[in-house]
């Protein structure tokens, strides 16, 4: 059977959007599905969909939204918490994001957050697969 988020469904069509950019709480989506997902901006920046964060992440092993590890015996160095300077629509499929470290190539289709929603239901369902 195919999975439901391989076509545009009410799975991956939201019902609403809100970016709170100004508390800094992250990004809230109804689904049309009644499905509701919360990200937060440090875990959106991790999962950020562009070529160059998608080859990194691969080279690391890490999943979309699994922060880089520190190797061990280097020093950890301070960086502020991700956070967008702003958000724009792409077309009815997608949002984009400016980050407050100068990042702006990740388009993330609204597919894709659904494939990634950190919800703990989506984390066991793909951990399932």
């Amino acid at each position: 059977m195919q999975s439901p988020l391989h076509l545009p469904t009410a799975a991956t069509d939201p019902k609403s959007v809100k970016v709170n950019i100004t508390s800094g709480s992250g990004m809230d989506i109804e689904w049309n599905d009644g499905h509701v997902s919360h990200y937060s901006f440090v875990y959106l920046r991790d999962a950020c969909p562009c070529a160059m964060c998608e080859e990194e992440r691969g080279k690391a092993g890490r999943r979309p939204g699994e922060p880089a590890g520190t190797p061990p015996g280097q020093l950890v160095i301070f960086k502020p918490a991700a956070k967008p300077v702003s958000a724009e629509g792409v077309g009815k499929y997608a949002i984009k994001f400016s980050w407050n470290d100068s990042h702006d190539l990740g388009i993330y289709s609204w597919k894709f957050l659904r494939e990634v929603c950190p919800c703990d239901e989506c984390k066991k369902s793909r951990a399932a697969h």
